[in-house]
């Protein structure tokens, strides 16, 4: 009877324990960011003088896979460097985004003060 009334003793303790648990979800931690500060774009950097000639490409075929892309030329960029002031960016294949039909590409433009500034292609 001993034995019996320990563990019906032990049984009760363990109930006891287990309804004093707290069974309830840990409170929700809500953190909040502040987004970053708008970074200012910076000035175009403005070429003294038209880019030289542009450099032939052989455009090659598609990469195998890569769905719906097009040919975007390479074009020169002004790094304003003394030794070598521009530099040639190869073109590149891209994809087409969703609802758009057409490549326009990026062009060289002379501004009224006489420099040159590129502008970036886009899609229409």
């Amino acid at each position: 009877m001993t034995r019996s009334l320990t563990a019906f003793s032990l049984l009760l303790a363990t109930a006891a324990l287990v309804g004093c648990t707290d069974t309830s979800p840990p409170p929700t931690q809500v953190i909040v960011q502040t987004p970053p500060a708008e970074v200012a774009m910076a000035a175009p950097l403005v070429a003294p003088s038209p880019p030289p000639p542009g450099q032939s490409e052989l455009v090659p075929p598609p990469p195998q896979g890569s769905g719906t892309v097009v040919w975007q030329p390479g074009h020169w960029r002004y790094t304003g460097a003394a030794n070598n002031p521009w530099t040639w960016q190869s073109g590149l294949y891209v994809p087409v985004p969703a609802g758009q039909t057409m490549w326009t590409p990026g062009r060289w433009s002379q501004q009224p003060t006489g420099g040159w500034v590129w502008i970036e292609g886009h899609w229409a």
